[in-house]
């Protein structure tokens, strides 16, 4: 893939109308730049894609500024996150500054009051189908420790309410303890 001028447009491009026609946030531009990066243009393969996701959602900052900075880097080095970075955060930086100018008149506005709300029960349904994909996914691997690792965080989060980023930073200290047991007893 060479990466010249004409690369970095289209990979601004992507970007910029991803950002722009994705409503619902980080959780619902992911899949679909899953959906573009993996399944149609290929440019970067199906597992290398999650750990993209996984590393942008524990780091601190919106899951799609980080997941562009990983996608963009991964692509096209410094320069290639630059340019994701710009086309992510672009559309919804001029979209909330005309918002914010008319903020009153949608407030009392039943239209846009209506029509926000049948938005979230779509970014609902959006959010479900990626959590689908990424279990299908695991479940795949037949990787039993990546099932487990799923059910249990999945029970922590959900039973015992432990927070996100702490489920987050022990599965990461574990996949990295796992990895190093692992590949110590590979080497033996």
């Amino acid at each position: 893939m060479e990466k010249n001028l004409k690369f970095y447009w289209t990979l601004f491009k992507i970007t910029f109308a991803l950002s722009a026609f994705t409503i619902g946030g980080g959780y619902v531009i992911v899949p679909l730049m899953r959906k573009r990066f993996v399944e149609e243009l290929k440019w970067i393969d199906e597992e290398e894609m999650l750990n993209l996701v996984a590393i942008s959602q524990s780091s601190p900052g919106p899951i799609a500024v980080n997941t562009s900075i990983m996608v963009g880097y991964r692509l096209g080095g410094v320069m290639g996150s630059f340019v994701t970075i710009l086309g992510t955060i672009l559309p919804p930086l001029i979209i909330i500054t005309v918002i914010a100018k008319f903020y009153a008149a949608f407030k009392e506005n039943k239209i846009a009051n209506a029509l926000l709300l049948g938005m979230r029960a779509g970014v609902a349904a959006v959010i479900i189908d990626v959590i689908i994909k990424m279990v299908r996914d695991i479940v795949k691997s037949k990787n039993k420790i990546s099932m487990a690792v799923m059910i249990t965080t999945f029970i922590a989060a959900v039973i015992f309410d432990i927070n996100a980023a702490l489920i987050i930073i022990l599965s990461g200290a574990f996949g990295v303890f796992y990895y190093n047991l692992y590949k110590e007893g590979k080497q033996q």
